[in-house]
């Protein structure tokens, strides 16, 4: 089988950014954006990258964009709208906010890709759960739409109502997984980088 050939990556970036103050997949770390540190980290693993934005400014990473197929909803709608225009039963799922993430790191999702009776795989670490650095499979969109539709917008009821398996994350991999949220997360790792 050829590298991810039957894997989609889906990179959620139409968040709102309000702590950020900014567009976050567009912040400048370690000379690239977040969202290329993303796109350089999924790439080796998968067939096709989808990045779900409503901003069009990333169409300059000539990757293909689709928009939220139910707007305003959050990330259950980001997710959805990727799943709909995936054409493969697994997908590997990160939001735009995590660029310390690397290739080897994601590759212990897709260990699991062929545990059929399972429709989420995510991360654990510190105690929290990560669906947003996961993998899914195609037949989640059905349980996206349906609790969109009831206007359910919190993840955390999507992963409680499927088959999820969560996987701990080694403490020396934590800052991997790390979500840069605002301006003082961006300075701690930009400093943890430079020591």
């Amino acid at each position: 089988m050829n590298k991810g050939e039957n894997i989609t990556g889906i990179i959620l970036a139409g968040g709102k950014s309000s702590r950020m103050g900014s567009e976050k997949g567009l912040i400048i770390f370690d000379s690239k954006p977040f969202i290329q540190h993303i796109i350089d980290a999924i790439q080796p693993l998968v067939k096709e990258i989808i990045i779900v934005s409503s901003n069009s400014d990333y169409d300059t990473f000539n990757i293909k964009r689709v928009q939220d197929i139910i707007p305003d909803s959050g990330p259950i709608a980001g997710l959805h709208s990727g799943l709909m225009h995936s054409k493969t039963t697994d997908n590997l799922v990160i939001s735009c906010d995590v660029p310390l993430v690397t290739a080897s790191f994601l590759k212990k999702l897709l260990q699991y890709q062929e545990e059929e009776d399972h429709d989420i795989i995510q991360f654990e670490a510190k105690g929290k759960t990560m669906p947003l650095i996961a993998l899914y499979k195609k037949r989640c969109a059905k349980k996206c739409f349906e609790l969109l539709t009831n206007g359910e917008k919190r993840l955390c009821i999507l992963v409680s109502a499927l088959n999820t398996k969560t996987i701990p994350v080694l403490e020396k991999e934590h800052t991997l997984v790390t979500n840069i949220n605002t301006i003082e997360d961006l300075k701690t790792i930009t400093n943890a980088i430079d020591n």
